[in-house]
């Protein structure tokens, strides 16, 4: 199945963001940040559902807060990480009420990013010890699975530019950014795997490793998947196109019984375009 990420419209109010994607002919929405909160938005995403037919999930920083601020369940910051825990407990309550299955989040990070650096070089700033970060990830997980009400859960890689992994001199500021580290994180914690090939495919030219067999490895141990494309330096939400290596690479994989969003932050003649093509590869 193919969603569409809430996300690829740029609007204000989600309502204006699903209505368009709903009167484009696209069924299968993902909920994700970009919005700002309303009162009554839960209202409108269940009128636009029974009126449109629609099949909602909620990632990540859906439902927007009240106030911005940078998810980040592995921050040492106790104000942060209680606004995260508080977030993502939402976001499955949400879940429920729109007979949403699965709801996926980033894996933290060793910073608290500030709101204006998202998807840009982020300041320098002192890192939190990885393993107290990472221990702090995991408890909350832990705390978080036993509350899901048949809601699955999914932790998604992050990704890591050169610009960013330069600024602390090689040190990766990042949780679960390549297989190796989500092996390691496994080992603690047992999750689902929400893969973002755009994020894995930057992480992995930032890092030096071998995208193809990054790509193998991940794509072997999830079944959601997040697709757009880029340049393998910056995460850049492309749409996907015919001569992509990123589409001969799906050909070659088993796509069979997995889910897929697309992110392309493009115009509506993109998204579909992408759409068509990446509808001839799942199965």
């Amino acid at each position: 199945m193919i969603y569409i990420s809430s996300s690829c419209i740029n609007s204000v109010k989600i309502k204006d963001s699903v209505q368009e994607l709903a009167l484009n002919g696209f069924k299968n929405v993902e909920l994700s940040g970009g919005t700002d909160y309303y009162e009554g938005f839960e209202d409108d995403l269940i009128e636009l559902k029974d009126k449109y037919n629609l099949s909602y999930r909620c990632h990540n920083y859906f439902p927007p807060p009240n106030e911005h601020f940078v998810l980040n369940l592995a921050s040492l910051n106790d104000r942060i990480y209680k606004k995260s825990l508080d977030h993502i407990k939402k976001a499955i309550s949400l879940s429920k009420l729109l007979g949403a299955r699965k709801y996926g989040f980033h894996a933290g990070f060793l910073i608290d990013i500030d709101v204006s650096e998202i998807g840009k070089k982020i300041s320098k700033t002192n890192l939190f010890s990885r393993q107290e970060s990472v221990s702090r990830f995991c408890l909350a997980y832990e705390n978080i699975k036993n509350n899901t009400d048949g809601v699955d859960l999914y932790i998604e890689n992050n990704v890591i530019s050169k610009t960013n992994f330069e600024t602390y001199k090689g040190v990766n500021a990042l949780m679960m950014t390549n297989f190796s580290e989500y092996e390691s994180l496994k080992e603690k914690i047992d999750f689902n795997l929400l893969l973002d090939l755009a994020h894995l495919k930057v992480s992995a030219r930032t890092l030096g490793l071998n995208w193809e067999d990054e790509f193998e490895n991940m794509m072997g141990v999830s079944n959601y998947i997040h697709i757009s494309d880029n340049d393998g330096f910056h995460d850049l939400n492309n749409q996907l196109t015919r001569s992509s290596s990123l589409l001969s690479m799906l050909k070659q994989s088993n796509t069979s019984k997995k889910d897929f969003t697309l992110e392309i932050y493009d115009e509506m003649d993109a998204i579909k375009k992408s759409y068509d093509i990446l509808s001839e590869v799942v199965i």
